[in-house]
């Protein structure tokens, strides 16, 4: 894929979120909202409790995203094991390290799927682990 017509190669992709992971490592979050593109969705899939979509941006920021980071104390890190990029798409394994409000330990795995254009995030998928989720931490209600 050339970066000619507004498209952004495959390398570039992957580097934007190699960037942005090593941001969310040292607890750094706003780098994961910078990167958001105004129209970004992010999906729980599957049928528990969280499943569903939040979207645009500003849902995903003020009905996902802050909602969770304030069940936690103090910073929230999440580290790259593995990042895969093909085209639009790019793929990472990771995992998060927190401590809740109510001092239960979270230490999460991830299998995020990013899809991007013109070099911001359009939509996050993620698949954690739902059971620790739903043991530790408060509902939040998708929107759509």
């Amino acid at each position: 894929m050339s970066t000619m017509d507004n498209h952004v190669s495959t390398t570039d992709n992957r580097e934007l979120i190699r960037a942005v992971f090593e941001q969310l490592a040292l607890g750094n979050g706003r780098a994961l909202t910078d990167a958001m593109a105004d129209d970004c969705r992010w999906t729980f899939p599957g049928s528990w409790s969280w499943s569903g979509t939040w979207g645009p941006k500003t849902t995903v920021v003020q009905g996902l995203l802050r909602p969770l980071m304030g069940q936690f104390a103090g910073t929230y890190r999440m580290e790259a094991d593995l990042i895969l990029a093909d085209g639009d798409r790019v793929v990472v394994q990771a995992r998060g390290y927190a401590t809740t409000l109510a001092g239960e330990p979270y230490r999460q795995t991830y299998c995020l799927l990013f899809t991007m254009a013109d070099g911001r995030i359009t939509e996050v998928v993620e698949h954690c682990d739902t059971a620790l989720v739903e043991r530790v931490l408060k509902l939040l209600t998708p929107t759509s």
